[in-house]
């Protein structure tokens, strides 16, 4: 009885993520060990909720406090020092939105090989798009990154002053995006975008859209490509926002080939479809038709 007591508290202020220690060779191993797994599994899930919900939480309230600082920096920066501020700022709270996350336990990342672009100046990166999250897990780690989003999400209350201050560019006019696009990248920013235009559906990509070819052709800017691989459908396309996954989740990202447009844009947004297609980190990625 006593060493279940132990298991128990050690249990509660151990990160909740990791397994418990073992009885093995106690009298009462068996019976022991159940109950340590019985206590593990009633403490953890109230932990786990909490972490998620309290996230959710704080992610939103970085977002809208940012949002309210940002159009009042816009007014009184002019665009060329605001610009980098916003895509700074944004950097700054991704980060640490994510090192929160990474503290629960909840969450398990790997994101270092995208450092190696930190400095590179003029590029488009290019990723694959399983989850919500992923614009939060690149721009945690690149300082001047401009994406391309909806224009509802320009205009959010939530998010729109924070994306306007760091110049990200709506979608709503396909002439006025590629223009800014490529002004953005001419003038040394790196533009996020994903070729699949909206999250994964079936694995391991959509049908890739044209666009972006479109933007890289008319820059003359090479494309990034990153394999964004994770172990949960968590936040896909048509998974409910507060819907608890099984946790922890991973997301690994790591740098793929680097290409440059030349000739005809549609052969070369089919070839990088294709490119995809063929990365094993991402042929059986876990989708939200498969996880009900």
């Amino acid at each position: 009885m006593k060493s279940t007591l132990f298991m128990v508290i050690i249990g509660t202020i151990m990160p909740l993520h990791e397994q418990l220690p073992s009885l093995e060779g106690s009298p009462a191993y068996p019976e022991n060990r159940a109950a340590t797994v019985r206590a593990g599994a009633w403490i953890r899930l109230p932990y786990e909720l909490f972490v998620l919900y309290a996230g959710l939480f704080l992610f939103a309230l970085l977002c809208f406090t940012w949002s309210l600082i940002a159009p009042v920096l816009g007014l009184v920066l002019p665009k060329k020092t605001g610009t980098p501020i916003g895509q700074f700022a944004i950097m700054a709270g991704f980060r640490f939105f994510l090192a929160i996350l990474g503290f629960s336990g909840i969450v398990k990342l790997d994101l270092k090989a995208l450092d190696a672009l930190r400095d590179e100046p003029s590029l488009i990166i290019a990723p694959n798009h399983p989850s919500m999250i992923d614009v939060v897990l690149i721009a945690s780690r690149l300082p001047r990154i401009v994406c391309i989003m909806k224009a509802s999400l320009w205009d959010n209350l939530l998010l729109g002053g924070g994306a306007r201050l760091a110049g990200y560019i709506r979608n709503d006019s396909v002439l006025n995006m590629v223009r800014f696009s490529a002004r953005a990248t001419r003038e040394g920013g790196q533009l996020l975008v994903f070729p699949e235009g909206t999250r994964t559906v079936a694995a391991p990509v959509n049908e890739f859209k044209a666009g972006f070819g479109l933007i890289a052709k008319k820059a003359w800017v090479p494309v990034q490509t990153v394999i964004i691989e994770t172990n949960s459908a968590f936040l896909g396309k048509g998974w409910p926002l507060f819907k608890k996954p099984d946790f922890p989740i991973y997301y690994n990202i790591r740098l793929g080939e680097r290409f440059e447009v030349t000739g005809d844009v549609h052969a070369f947004v089919d070839g990088l479809e294709q490119y995809f297609r063929q990365q094993p980190e991402i042929q059986h990625l876990p989708m939200v038709s498969n996880s009900r």
